[in-house]
């Protein structure tokens, strides 16, 4: 295997655990209300978290400060509409855990995320891995 795809495999298990603890330990009750409405201070933050994890790991895989600043606008943008979309659906219809379409919807949200990931993976192979 080259070496640079373990460093991708790496670099995507250290993305798994940050958003482990960014989307599932490190959210506040101010993240988690009232998420619906677009202009949410909470998501905001949320999403903050995510790129705060998001630089700590590309530093230390070695990325350049610039491509950690430009990715890091990207994923926080991305992350914040990813998470209005599901809380917008998830209000519209009205879900709670108890419904199948609840565990769609969150799916497809995570699906999402990881979707991200790759992408990210991608770009630091393309722009920033020595």
């Amino acid at each position: 295997m080259p070496d640079y795809v373990g460093s991708v495999l790496l670099l995507l298990c250290a993305l798994q655990v940050k958003h482990l603890f960014a989307d599932f330990f490190l959210q506040t009750p101010k993240m988690l209300s009232g998420r619906c409405a677009y202009v949410h201070a909470g998501r905001a933050q949320h999403a903050g978290v995510h790129v705060i994890g998001s630089a700590i790991v590309f530093l230390l895989f070695g990325a350049p400060v610039t491509f950690i600043l430009v990715l890091g606008l990207l994923e926080w943008v991305v992350h914040f509409h990813i998470d209005f979309g599901k809380a917008r659906f998830s209000e519209r219809k009205k879900l709670n855990p108890q419904q199948a379409m609840f565990w769609q919807a969150m799916g497809s949200d995570q699906a999402l995320h990881q979707l991200t990931y790759i992408a990210m993976a991608w770009a630091w192979v393309k722009y920033a891995a020595m």
